[in-house]
């Protein structure tokens, strides 16, 4: 769906220029070849860019006649992104630090005075789910403190903060408390849980064995454990396990709460007839 209203002038405008007149290949001269211009919406203020963009000449140079932009410009934004990184990083935290909804989110930048719609909103948590998933992936973010350990625990759970939207399936390191993965799925299917157990089990590799996995105990998940890692101990997560165990009293109080109403149900009518009497008697059956 097309925007609808025109966005507000832009706070002020920037001239984007390269570091140096030559292309970072082979050195030879890249003259100015021609310009764009960007417009990002930051939290504080909107700026219109103007980039200066710079082509190679040289033939043999295999970035042969390829734009040169700015290195300016990848501080700003996300390739294609209206938005800076400011208000990306606003939208991540308030999503998965203080769990809001996509309309609470909405709303706290509109009070700021960002110009965005809602379905921007869900767009851009998709965008820092990607963010954080390459971070998290990153073999140098965590193998340093795995070799140490010498084995590994996984325990492998789904996020779905709001009914329709994607599941958000995490695999945590549970002696550190390391996530190793991140990533949404629109099905949950053996196959797909599968597929992220076997890229963290790749991204481990064999100097890192894995020794237990923990999870909940759907069908799916008990599947891809078994396929990915066979003959490896899978235990079910404690807090479904002390639910389940805690049902059949929650099922004996719930009954003993119905029995206890019904013998207390005339009480209610004698308490409200006393009330409305004002003599010793009544006030002291009251107490």
């Amino acid at each position: 769906m097309a925007r609808q209203h025109r966005r507000h002038a832009p706070d002020r405008e920037e001239t984007l220029h390269r570091l140096t007149p030559v292309c970072p290949v082979c050195g030879a001269a890249a003259p100015l070849d021609y310009h764009n211009s960007r417009s990002v919406v930051g939290m504080q203020e909107q700026v219109r860019y103007t980039l200066k963009i710079r082509r190679c000449r040289n033939e043999a140079c295999e970035w042969f006649r390829k734009p040169l932009r700015p290195e300016a410009e990848g501080r700003l934004a996300l390739p294609y992104s209206e938005y800076g990184f400011d208000v990306l990083t606003f939208i991540g935290r308030e999503r998965f630090a203080f769990h809001r909804t996509v309309p609470e989110i909405h709303t706290l930048l509109s009070q700021q005075r960002v110009e965005i719609s809602q379905r921007q909103v869900t767009h851009l948590i998709a965008r820092y789910e990607e963010l954080l998933a390459s971070k998290l992936m990153d073999p140098n973010h965590w193998q340093a403190k795995r070799q140490q350990q010498g084995r590994v625990i996984l325990s492998l759970d789904g996020l779905q903060p709001d009914v329709g939207h994607d599941v958000l399936w995490l695999i945590r390191e549970v002696l550190s408390g390391e996530i190793l993965l991140a990533r949404p799925l629109v099905t949950s299917s053996e196959d797909d849980l599968a597929a992220l157990l076997t890229e963290v089990k790749e991204a481990l590799g064999e100097r890192l064995p894995v020794v237990g996995v923990i999870s909940d105990g759907q069908r799916a998940i008990r599947l891809a454990i078994q396929r990915v890692f066979p003959g490896v101990p899978h235990q079910l997560c404690q807090f479904h396990s002390l639910r389940e165990a805690a049902r059949p009293l929650l099922d004996v109080d719930r009954h003993a709460k119905v029995q206890l109403k019904k013998r207390l149900r005339g009480i209610k009518k004698i308490e409200s007839a006393l009330e409305a009497r004002q003599d010793p008697q009544a006030r002291v059956r009251l107490n």
